[in-house]
């Protein structure tokens, strides 16, 4: 009987991303796709638990100094990003759930289709990562939970959260990422 040899792959190359042992491959991957989202996932859930650690430990009003320019708070946002909204009647609570649904469908679409390019993955996965823990307190609580106040010389900014914190590195993330594209492009 005549050996025969195994078929081969039809798009069998070096460069193939989207096999998993090649370069590259396994993010290219639908298995990428998950990792990206397992990520974010585990970002929301960390959000969460320091969140719930705030509010088992502080009552609203509480101020406990860190260091000498941070301070742990317990603090109540109705509104946007730096309480825009806040002084709402309720509606906002609505309108930002929704905001927050379309970003979250809108991130996931752009790490499926993007899923290899690294820097811009990692900080759609931070951004996405962020706007779930937040979305989870609107929706569950009507208010995002924020506790970390930075001051110095008698000024302070906003208060915020690990889920904020998510969301400003993953866009600077993604704005380098868009640079150096362009860089590479031009």
């Amino acid at each position: 009987m005549p050996d025969v040899a195994p078929p081969t792959p039809l798009a069998s190359s070096a460069g193939d991303t989207g096999n998993p042992g090649s370069p590259g491959g396994l993010m290219n991957s639908r298995k990428g796709l998950v990792v990206w989202l397992s990520a974010a996932v585990v970002i929301a859930l960390l959000d969460q638990l320091t969140k719930q650690l705030v509010l088992d430990a502080l009552k609203p009003g509480d101020s406990i100094p860190v260091v000498p320019f941070v301070n742990l708070v317990l603090w109540f946002n109705r509104g946007a990003a730096f309480s825009f909204l806040a002084e709402g009647a309720g509606w906002q609570r609505l309108l930002l759930i929704g905001i927050a649904i379309v970003a979250v469908l809108v991130i996931v679409w752009l790490l499926a289709r993007h899923r290899a390019e690294h820097l811009f993955c990692s900080g759609l996965t931070l951004v996405l990562g962020g706007a779930i823990g937040n979305l989870w307190d609107r929706v569950l609580h009507g208010h995002v939970v924020d506790f970390v106040l930075l001051h110095a010389g008698g000024y302070h900014w906003p208060a915020f959260n690990l889920a904020d914190s998510a969301i400003t590195v993953g866009a600077a993330m993604i704005i380098i990422d868009g640079f150096m594209n362009k860089r590479r492009a031009g």
